[in-house]
């Protein structure tokens, strides 16, 4: 299992505004209306727009003109497989085949499901058909993949070439990085059998790491807001779960049913601390989950809130919205700048607490194996 990274590209703030433009487009409020400030604009719509996924990816646009990237619909209904493009639907619009996107978000906004024949209701008795869906987020995953997959075969080639000799270029920048997960996360945390979890340790770290910045730069092929999918999470969350149960060993599993040194009044009748450590077998990967997800979106949200006034404050006046625009562009600069740390800090604290994970479960505890008088 090869470890990943990309150099870290640096982010202007203006980016963000255009990227923002774009999105306040896709919600197709016309730009012409300036009667109705709700209805011309709706920053909360917008901002759930731009972070969800989504089955087309927005390029750009031009006045009433939207450059879009239709993707793969993969239905399984019935015992029938249905691939077709999304660009059926022209932007959920109308149905095709039977299916529309939703578009109430009450009933799960994005979904495919079924529509009443002849009509765009949805079939709210019908059972919704499995999506195996190539949407942005499964797109943004396989372009993180491949641009890692690229750099680090040229970065393991170089090492090749250039072996006993001072690494140059990626190999740099590279190295320092593989070096602090191994030396400052890896084996403080899980000790002299490190070495085995250093694959796994730095796929996380550099998957994250890289899909983080990719978000961050608004423009094809990025923008991808794959970390802030609560999915992801989950997933890359179940696998250090799963590692972690099956690595355990006899102490760990141990101390989570018959808490050592605990008296037995807190067992019996009721086992209060069993019952409590083994919830936390569960709630430390949820943790995990909960922790990336939010913590990414949350800088989504505040950098479109900032632009948003932009937009807020032109439908009240044009010139109040020329007037705040500084003032949201320069603090909309300013936490895309500091995302860019978040970036880091985020895949640096889900693996160090996943390699804790890994370092508890396979600990010796040395009193374990003493009578308990």
């Amino acid at each position: 299992m090869r470890t990943f990274l990309l150099s870290i590209t640096f982010l202007l703030g203006s980016f963000w505004a255009v990227s923002s433009n774009h999105a306040i487009e896709e919600t197709g409020q016309p730009k012409h209306e300036t009667t109705s400030h709700s209805e011309e604009f709706n920053a909360g719509n917008m901002i759930i727009d731009h972070i969800v996924d989504s089955h087309d990816w927005h390029i750009a646009s031009f006045g009433h003109t939207h450059f879009t990237i239709p993707l793969p619909i993969i239905l399984i209904d019935e015992g029938q497989l249905m691939v077709f493009s999304s660009a059926k639907f022209h932007h959920a619009e109308e149905s095709y085949k039977g299916y529309k996107i939703e578009t109430d978000r009450k009933a799960g906004k994005g979904k495919i499901v079924k529509v009443i024949p002849g009509t765009m209701e949805t079939d709210k008795t019908a059972s919704r058909p499995i999506d195996l869906s190539i949407t942005k987020t499964v797109i943004g995953i396989f372009i993180t993949f491949i641009v890692l997959l690229i750099v680090f075969f040229q970065v393991a080639a170089a090492y090749k070439r250039n072996a006993g000799h001072a690494p140059k270029g990626l190999q740099s920048l590279l190295e320092p990085l593989i070096l602090f997960v191994r030396d400052d996360i890896a084996e403080p945390s899980i000790g002299k059998h490190y070495k085995k979890f250093m694959p796994f340790l730095l796929t996380l770290f550099f998957f994250i790491f890289f899909s983080n910045l990719i978000g961050l730069f608004p423009f094809f092929p990025g923008g991808a807001n794959v970390t802030g999918n609560i999915s992801v999470t989950l997933v890359l969350a179940v696998f250090t779960f799963a590692i972690t149960t099956f690595i355990g060993n006899r102490s760990y599993w141990l101390h989570i049913f018959n808490p050592p040194g605990v008296p037995w009044w807190l067992k019996f009748p009721l086992p209060l601390l069993p019952l409590i450590e083994l919830a936390g077998v569960f709630i430390k990967p949820f943790v995990l989950m909960v922790r990336l997800f939010a913590n990414i979106t949350a800088g989504h949200i505040i950098v479109l809130g900032f632009v948003s006034l932009i937009f807020i404050f032109a439908n009240m006046n044009p010139a109040l919205g020329y007037g705040v625009s500084p003032v949201s562009i320069l603090f909309s600069v300013f936490i895309s700048l500091l995302e860019l740390l978040v970036a880091f800090i985020q895949a640096y604290v889900f693996t160090m607490l996943s390699a804790l994970y890994f370092g508890m479960a396979t600990e010796e505890h040395e009193h374990s194996t003493e009578k308990s008088h």
